[in-house]
């Protein structure tokens, strides 16, 4: 990461951690009121094929000890009330300002993978995570509704698994190494407006 990406993520992350606390806390509070705790989800996942971190979230499912993988239609009825809303307009990840803040991510990048993934696609993944993973992403915004779609129908945990590796995780990954070649700042806000917009950037 460029010493220019980190300044700006450090910046933005800190006025949107001041402006954004009313609703972080008002959600927090929803989450605790009406599903319980605990509020948050963490995750861990992969910032380099070697190195794992914490991924903050709210929490929108039921807990489940056999919790695995992406999640797909499998999953689909342990989603709460609350975290229904919180994943449509992704407010579940509000959270991940800590992360930014801490260097885990950047607000822009490849979405961060589970150790699972990377150790079972290690070169694929060397090459994606060259650049710093992040909030949101080309591979996010082109592909996430594909994913979610493709995802949908999956009946099991195993189901789920076969899909997302054979026909999301090398997707994805394209979309991933195309960002990578063309990233700059401008391209970064770029992605972030389309982001808030919920517009699938021409790449």
């Amino acid at each position: 990461m460029t010493a220019g990406k980190r300044a700006f993520d450090l910046s933005l992350a800190l006025v949107l951690s001041v402006v954004l606390i009313p609703v972080i806390a008002a959600i927090a509070l929803l989450i605790a009121l009406r599903d319980g705790g605990p509020v948050f989800y963490l995750s861990e996942r992969m910032t380099t094929p070697e190195r794992g971190f914490q991924l903050w979230k709210f929490r929108t499912m039921r807990p489940d000890s056999a919790d695995r993988g992406v999640s797909g239609g499998d999953k689909t009825d342990r989603i709460t009330r609350t975290g229904r809303v919180l994943r449509r307009y992704r407010l579940d990840e509000l959270p991940q300002l800590w992360n930014i803040l801490r260097g885990d991510i950047s607000f822009v990048g490849p979405r961060p993978p589970l150790r699972r993934y990377t150790e079972m696609f290690p070169a694929l993944y060397a090459e994606v995570l060259r650049a710093r993973p992040g909030v949101t992403g080309l591979a996010t915004l082109a592909y996430h509704r594909t994913e979610e779609r493709l995802l949908a129908p999956c009946a099991s945990a195993d189901e789920t698994e076969a899909v997302y590796t054979r026909r999301c995780v090398p997707r994805k990954a394209r979309l991933d190494l195309i960002y990578a070649r063309r990233r700059t700042l401008c391209y970064d806000a770029r992605l972030i407006l389309a982001t808030v917009l919920r517009r699938v950037p021409l790449h």
